[in-house]
């Protein structure tokens, strides 16, 4: 009953007429984004944090929920039309997605990732509603030793399961950890790494960090690589699946969401690595093998659902443990931390209403894409003909205005161009920015803990192995670490992101 109280609360704020309208807004948004390639909702919830600074938070936080998990709907659009993934984790829908639109069923490849994504992403969110409060109860439990152990998981799992180099992932980590020490000692008061000049004190702006990293280092690289606008896209033609589609897309939707719901909760863990993950279970198992490859119903079901339902229940450790999981969640934590709301457990005690209302959100933004993706499919694919590089000054005055209100200063104009360039060419040099972003909010965090633990025990450094939670997780992290040090693992894991 307690748990249908919440619900009910979560419903009554997000179907207010603000919330509904900003979730109508990020789901827009994000399908938007999901249908051009090269976006991605990471740069483009960068470049919109600054004009969430001014809206209410739940309504912001819905707003950027909703362009998370629109963008997983709507990279399958282009990914089975044009063979163009407009989203990461869409690319292995491109693999049956594509055949199928080539063979004539353009119609049933798209409506069994969205019907496929809509189930994963309500069963996803009852996970999220059923965990929530039994999770939030053993993290209030927590004392600093538990809490620093957990945010080391959580970067050594980000630098696992990063992709590409591993050297380089570590690299971009300890560049993140670094920019977070950047400001004011947390204890003394001290000015540190901040090179005389007194706006850093309070730190390096996350926005600046977000913004130049994420939103104009990706529009340097997408005006590199530009090329064409014109697309083939292949006709629709009957929309609705067959019986006989229902009967073989219900196991892989089932299997999928199941998949990807376990994924999504995992510190690192990644839409794009649930879709891959499903995909490769759908193809091992299922009866039609032969099939993959050619067209497979299984290969569209598996992986849409799966990367639909990592995307809901990626918010669980971000939502009751205050720790993101991946690069999207982090940006989550900063807009929450602008709004002057404290991430961590304490949020579904002291802010029900922005918690519950966001759960809530998480279904009525779902249901709004099957009614939007489908009927406008047409309207979508018409965003690739619109030149990239006539968005471009748009984009960076909009950038640029917003970085600039939040505190009106000129410095942080300037990190926003510092930022952008060296991701650039981090970028071009094969260095992925999201370990960086995880490294950056997570760093206060797992110096502040340490720093706690330390006072509480004195200086004996024995208190992170004596206690028994902060232990397990300390033998998790080591347990991970090591283990990508196999050849086999890392075989498998070169293999999952090739081409991604």
């Amino acid at each position: 009953m307690e748990l249908f109280s919440h619900l009910a609360l979560g419903f009554s704020v997000a179907l207010s007429s603000q919330n509904l309208l900003y979730c109508f807004i990020g789901v827009i948004i994000g399908t938007a984004i999901g249908v051009l390639p090269g976006l991605g909702p990471v740069a483009t919830m960068a470049m919109l944090l600054p004009i969430t600074f001014n809206l209410d938070p739940t309504a912001s936080l819905i707003m950027l929920a909703g362009i998370y998990y629109g963008a997983q709907y709507g990279g399958s659009t282009t990914a089975i039309l044009i063979n163009m993934p407009g989203e990461s984790s869409a690319a292995v829908t491109t693999i049956d997605g594509y055949q199928m639109a080539r063979r004539g069923r353009a119609g049933p490849a798209l409506a069994t990732a969205a019907l496929g994504s809509f189930f994963a992403g309500c069963a996803a969110t009852v996970v999220v509603a059923l965990v929530a409060i039994p999770l939030t109860r053993v993290a209030l439990a927590f004392g600093p030793a538990e809490y620093f152990s957990l945010v080391l998981l959580g970067l050594v799992s980000s630098v696992v399961l990063a992709s590409g180099s591993l050297p380089k992932a570590i690299a971009m980590i300890l560049v993140g950890l670094l920019l977070g020490l950047v400001g004011s000692d947390l204890y003394t008061g001290v000015a540190r790494f901040t090179l005389g000049i007194t706006e850093l004190s309070d730190g390096v702006n996350f926005t600046a960090v977000a913004v130049g990293f994420f939103g104009i280092s990706e529009i340097f690289r997408n005006l590199q690589s530009e090329g064409k606008n014109e697309v083939e896209v292949f006709p629709i033609g009957r929309l609705w699946p067959s019986r006989e589609d229902f009967r073989r897309m219900t196991g892989p939707v089932l299997r999928g969401t199941a998949v990807g719901s376990i994924l999504g909760t995992l510190p690192g863990g990644m839409a794009v690595l649930s879709a891959f993950a499903a995909y490769a279970m759908e193809k091992s198992i299922s009866k039609n093998k032969d099939e993959f490859g050619k067209g497979a119903i299984e290969g569209v079901a598996a992986p849409e659902s799966a990367n639909n339902a990592s995307a809901q229940t990626s918010f669980i450790p971000m939502l009751t443990l205050g720790i993101p999981s991946n690069p999207v969640m982090a940006l989550m934590i900063g807009a929450m931390i602008m709004q002057g709301v404290v991430p961590g457990p304490n949020v579904i005690t002291q802010r029900p209403d922005l918690f519950w209302g966001i759960v809530a959100s998480m279904w009525i933004g779902n249901a709004l894409l099957v009614i939007l993706n489908l009927p406008l499919v047409g309207i979508w694919v018409k965003l690739l003909k619109v030149p990239y590089n006539a968005l471009i000054p748009v984009i960076i005055v909009f950038c640029s205005v917003g970085v600039y209100s939040i505190a009106s200063a000129p410095l942080d104009l300037w990190l926003v161009a510092i930022f952008g360039a060296t991701g650039y060419f981090l970028i071009k040099l094969d260095f992925e920015p999201a370990p960086l972003l995880l490294g950056f909010v997570l760093g206060p965090l797992l110096e502040e803990h340490f720093r706690r633990a330390m006072i509480l025990s004195g200086g004996n450094l024995k208190i992170f192995v004596t206690e028994p939670i902060s232990a397990v997780l300390l033998l998790v992290a080591a347990i991970v670490l090591m283990a990508v040090t196999l050849p086999s693992l890392y075989r498998k894991r070169a293999k999952v992101f090739v081409d991604d």
